[in-house]
């Protein structure tokens, strides 16, 4: 049942915040983190730093730290409130919790009690970033934080390399990101391009695109470039065309396969021809549903 201020009790409102301008918050955001009885935040005094940014008068609400040491137990407490029929906002420090912040255990936990749960849009750095880069692919794929130690980020990085035709999103701490770029130049090339997008809607915004192979020097080429927190965009890739099986190869193949089991065609021709045997493979098992 909806409260008279317009928010329903024991409903939890996940609600999206700025990601650096104060005044990137929706109108109905304000609505529920001025009616709601409690507010789940990463960090109370940011939470009162945003509430006073907008005139918000934090007395009617009762502030409760929700961070990543203390999600599970929080969690309890929230949802005790839930059921007693108070309304409760979410909250990150900046952007959607439960996207590279706290969050998802408590909506994970609600849900499966059959509580209601309703998210209130609000700004997200990664679709920010990715709308003012100019970059141009069908697909794009969130990561977020990549794993601190080197021979591990590169592993991942690496597991990327196949990712055609969409454009990688990752963020990224200050202190880590020359040896996270170094790191991306290593594993994909330094032709492939990046775009950095720092600080975005703050004062000091960036927005920057080059070559991996120029990216350690860009940044080092002014200490403030390397401040303030990061999202990191890579250029997509096209997929490698296939290479067309020489018609040789084919006359070869069918003349096999009228003889012999198709593996052994298959591995026959390719010792023959220097064909790729997968290739190979691909265009036998195609004849065969063919003449099927």
């Amino acid at each position: 049942m909806p409260t008279a201020a317009g928010v329903s009790r024991g409903t939890l409102y996940v609600v999206g915040t700025p990601i650096g301008n104060l005044r990137d918050i929706t109108l109905r955001a304000l609505e529920v983190l001025s009616a709601v009885d409690c507010i789940a935040a990463e960090h109370v005094q940011h939470a009162q730093k945003l509430l006073a940014g907008h005139l918000l008068s934090a007395a009617h609400a009762r502030i409760v730290p929700l961070h990543q040491h203390n999600e599970d137990s929080a969690a309890h407490k929230i949802i005790t409130l839930l059921e007693q029929g108070k309304a409760v906002a979410l909250i990150s420090d900046a952007g959607t919790p439960g996207v590279s912040d706290p969050g998802a255990l408590l909506v994970q936990q609600v849900r499966a009690r059959n509580l209601p749960v309703i998210p209130v849009p609000g700004a997200s750095a990664a679709l920010t970033a990715l709308s003012a880069s100019g970059l141009i692919a069908p697909h794009f794929f969130f990561y977020g934080f990549l794993p601190t130690k080197s021979g591990e980020r590169q592993r991942k990085l690496a597991s990327l390399k196949t990712l055609y035709a969409c454009i990688p999103i990752f963020y990224e701490a200050p202190h880590r990101i020359l040896e996270c770029v170094a790191d991306m130049q290593a594993v994909f090339g330094a032709t492939r391009e990046i775009t950095f997008a720092r600080e975005l809607t703050k004062l000091f915004e960036t927005i920057h695109t080059c070559p991996l192979g120029e990216a350690l020097d860009w940044l080092q080429g002014d200490e403030n470039r390397q401040r303030g927190e990061f999202v990191l965009l890579l250029a997509p890739v096209e997929e490698p065309q296939q290479e067309e099986i020489s018609p040789q190869a084919v006359q070869i193949l069918a003349i096999l396969q009228k003889e012999l089991p198709l593996k052994q065609a298959v591995q026959l021709a390719a010792e023959i021809t220097g064909e790729s045997k997968k290739r190979l493979y691909a265009r036998a098992l195609l004849e065969q549903k063919v003449k099927e």
